[in-house]
This record gives structure tokens, sequence and C-alpha cells, in this order.
């Protein structure tokens, strides 16, 4: 874990952006398409923490973004090239545009600053959407990646964060896949690797200093 300096020293508010990844009701909520991974990321008060996150974020001037995956009725632009995007096609829910399923999940709470962007294919925020694009323009140079599933989209979006030039933070307990004992084995032996692992109270602490303004 970094020091208190050292992680202070990397979450600027001025240049941290908070990433909030597939904390959508159709992926985390009660009526999840993925009800395990759902359950994992409530029981285990992961979802818990990223709403203290984001919260935390609001009131010190962190920039936050959301990040939702969703799909076409019609299924125009999305993937079908692995067995991952076969199988979702069959779900019982469906993250579709506009409908509840790709509603940001409370308790993490949407405020009007937060940016949310939307994606129709792929399996990272990062590929092919205007997140790179945004987090530039918002002078970004660590990103927090917070959600799920820590399988597949997280580590997705911090190797892509990473080979963008970005500092990616993990706090460790703010992410989650399955089993529950796949995430810190993914935390110790590949995350670590290329991102600042630390916890949700140590980001917190962070977050508490006294507020500076963002630079336009």
């Amino acid at each position: 874990m970094p020091s208190y300096e050292a992680l202070s020293e990397l979450l600027d508010p001025a240049t941290t952006v908070l990433l909030t990844v597939e904390c959508q009701q159709g992926v985390v909520g009660p009526d999840s398409a993925l009800p395990e991974l759902a359950r994992e990321a409530r029981s285990s008060g992961v979802l818990d923490r990223i709403a203290r996150l984001v919260a935390a974020a609001h009131e010190s001037g962190v920039q936050v973004m959301h990040a939702v995956a969703e799909r076409r009725p019609d299924g125009r632009g999305a993937n079908h090239n692995a067995r991952l995007f076969r199988a979702a096609e069959r779900l019982p829910v469906q993250q579709l545009a506009g409908s509840t399923a790709v509603r940001v999940a409370p308790p993490v709470e949407v405020a009007a600053e937060d940016l949310v962007v939307r994606r129709l294919h792929g399996l990272s925020p990062l590929a092919g959407t205007d997140v790179d694009a945004l987090l530039r323009n918002l002078g970004c140079r660590t990103l927090v990646v917070t959600g799920v599933s820590a399988n597949v989209a997280v580590p997705n979006t911090v190797f892509d964060a990473v080979n963008r030039g970005y500092t990616a933070v993990v706090p460790g307990d703010a992410i989650a896949g399955v089993p529950s004992d796949y995430t810190p084995a993914m935390i110790r032996n590949t995350l670590a690797l290329v991102a600042t692992i630390t916890t949700t109270d140590d980001v917190l602490t962070c977050f508490k200093r006294p507020r500076r303004v963002r630079r336009a």
C-alpha cells in the first residue's frame, strides 16, 4: 500500500477522476441479469463503499464519471465475437438503452456535475468510447477505478487507462467479481503490477483534504 503522502499526491482533486464501472441496476441491482455478481457486490459491502467514494468525491470536487454498458434493442453495433457476448444475449434481463437496467444503482448517487458515459460494444469503458477524450479535457492524470467486475471490465479498464498514460488507482475493497476469492487473487497477481492498490478508507482520507478549485 502506498504511504498517505504518496497517495495524497496522486489524488489531487484537480487532476483526479473517480470512475464507477457498470454499477447499474441490471448488473448490481436487485433484479440483476447476473445475480451472483450482484449478491457479491452487495453482501461484501463493495457497492456501499463505492457510494461512499462517490459522495466524498462530490464533496471534495473530484470529478465523477459513471461508465454504463448497454445495447440497442436490435443489437446493432454490439459484439458477438466471444462467449460472454453471446451468453449476455440470452439473459432474462437485458441492458437495453433507456431501460431501468442501465440506470446507476442505489445507493450510488449521480450528481448533476457527474458524467455518465454509455457504450454499446466491447469490454472496456475506455476502448472506442468518449471516455479518453473526456478525461483529457478534464485534465485527468489519475483515474480511480471502482465497480464490477474484477473478472472482465475492471482489469480491462485499468489496462486501457495505463496504456493511455493515466495513473490507475484501485481501492481493492471497492471492486467485486465472482467467485469472491477471485478478486483478491486478481488484485494481487495482476492489478498490483500496473495500478496503485489502496483501500476505500485511504482514498476517503485523501478526499477529505481542503477543496481545491478544478482547473478549467
